[in-house]
């Protein structure tokens, strides 16, 4: 009977916002396998939450799908990749598009540490390092935190990973247990969620307020944790609000920590692009029990411009630190290996790259922020570090994807939608892009807003 003359079976499956579960998704294979061995083709049509276009899966993808752990089945993709990758398709066709949407420098990386990796390179430098990275490297990442964090580490406590991202998924790796909670200021770096669920923890929002500078405070901080509460991720300064915290609000948040033994996982990556009167603190650096319960992450991307180098690192108690190097061990062996020497001379060379990068973000800043404080259906808290805003459009009347949507495909402009970032009354823009695409591109923000 399986001849491709048979009748096409199609099964209509309704998407809500969520994926189908496990169960239905099993049912659903099974039954697709029995039909194709009867008919021969079969399809199925799958309508997506929020009018997106019929998606025709086949019975292999259906039976692919009964394959797949019920953690990677509950992710959701990154929407911040999913503006940019379609900002890219229209530019591909032709389009002019200004983006704001970027998460890196529109600088290149500088000529010294590339020519070191390509010095690395040519000496031969190909193979396996040590699976927490050269020697050499860790060494220096230990003098650096000691000279601008005031944090004292052995190389041994030191892991590099190929990008802060695979440093901070480690870190909880080697922490979290199915069943804790991982309590995580909102708005919120996108991955964050997404890596604790797949640690088996459970997310907890703590929402922050625009009039506290979107910083979670003690009082939020002590009324977010339960029993099961193991950590706390602080990001400063902040993707995507551009928040930097104080070294008194940071006293205050560890002080709490430390009386209830949570664990603070701080992510410190925009550390150097910081502005104004702001001073960028290591939580860590506040008193030895503080230092024993924080994961410190940093890397290379922001402040060197080195984002496709893949190239982070942890700092952390040893404990902590070895079962990280274990995980590494067992999953990544080492960071590429010329890159590594690259890593060695930024942050041993010249380091002038980092006050020239920050000058000319704080000039854009500035300016942005001047722009946004008059459009109208706008509202605006300064950004004090990083290299975004994240105004609030809640009186435009839609939802940060409607909103984005919208700018993108009339205005040719790209921007975030909040609700990436767990607040779907604000979009993000950065500002890592030039001063005549910034111009043009809040030129059409403002005429969008004002037409609203």
């Amino acid at each position: 009977m399986a001849t491709g003359n048979c009748p096409l079976a199609i099964f209509v499956v309704w998407y809500a916002r969520n994926i189908v579960p496990l169960n239905c998704l099993r049912t659903l294979s099974k039954t697709a396998q029995f039909l194709t061995l009867q008919c021969g083709i079969i399809g199925s049509i799958i309508f997506a939450a929020h009018g997106c276009a019929p998606y025709v899966i086949t019975s292999h993808q259906f039976l692919a799908m009964d394959f797949i752990s019920s953690n990677a089945a509950a992710l959701s993709p990154s929407l911040t990749l999913a503006v940019t990758n379609r900002a890219k398709e229209m530019k591909a066709k032709g389009e002019q598009v200004f983006g704001l949407a970027g998460g890196e420098p529109d600088k290149d990386t500088p000529e010294n540490i590339k020519q070191a990796a390509i010095q690395a390179l040519q000496d031969g430098a190909t193979k396996y390092t040590p699976s927490a990275g050269l020697p050499a490297l860790r060494q220096a990442i230990a003098d650096k935190l000691k000279r601008d964090n005031h944090l004292t580490y052995t190389p041994e406590q030191i892991c590099v990973c190929s990008g802060a991202k695979p440093a901070v998924y480690s870190a909880l790796r080697a922490t979290i247990s199915p069943g804790d909670e991982v309590i995580i200021p909102s708005p919120y770096w996108v991955s964050y969620p997404s890596m604790v669920e797949l640690c088996g923890g459970t997310p907890v929002y703590a929402q922050t307020k625009p009039e506290n500078g979107w910083k979670i405070t003690a009082e939020e901080f002590a009324e977010a944790m339960t029993p099961r509460t193991k950590m706390i991720i602080l990001n400063t300064p902040h993707n995507p609000t551009g928040a930097v915290y104080s070294e008194e609000e940071l006293r205050a948040i560890g002080e709490v920590a430390v009386e209830e033994d949570i664990l603070i996982l701080a992510d410190e990556i925009y550390e150097h692009l910081i502005y104004g009167e702001a001073k960028h603190v290591s939580i860590a650096s506040l008193s030895p029990e503080l230092y024993n319960l924080t994961i410190t992450i940093n890397g290379f991307s922001k402040s060197y411009a080195m984002t496709g180098w893949r190239l982070g690192y942890s700092a952390a108690p040893d404990a902590i630190a070895k079962a990280i190097r274990l995980i590494q061990d067992h999953t990544a062996s080492n960071a590429t290996t010329f890159a590594q020497y690259g890593a060695i001379e930024a942050l041993k060379g010249d380091q002038s790259f980092i006050g020239d990068l920050r000058e000319e973000y704080d000039f854009r800043r500035q300016y942005v922020y001047d722009r946004l404080s008059q459009m109208p259906k706008v509202k605006i808290v300064e950004p004090m570090g990083a290299f975004y805003f994240f105004p609030d459009i809640s009186a435009a009347g839609l939802d940060s994807l409607s909103f984005c949507e919208r700018l993108l495909e009339r205005y040719k402009v790209a921007a975030v939608p909040g609700v990436a970032f767990g607040n779907d009354q604000a979009i993000r823009i950065s500002y890592c892009t030039s001063l005549d695409v910034l111009k043009e591109g809040l030129d059409r923000l403002e005429d969008f807003c004002r037409k609203l």
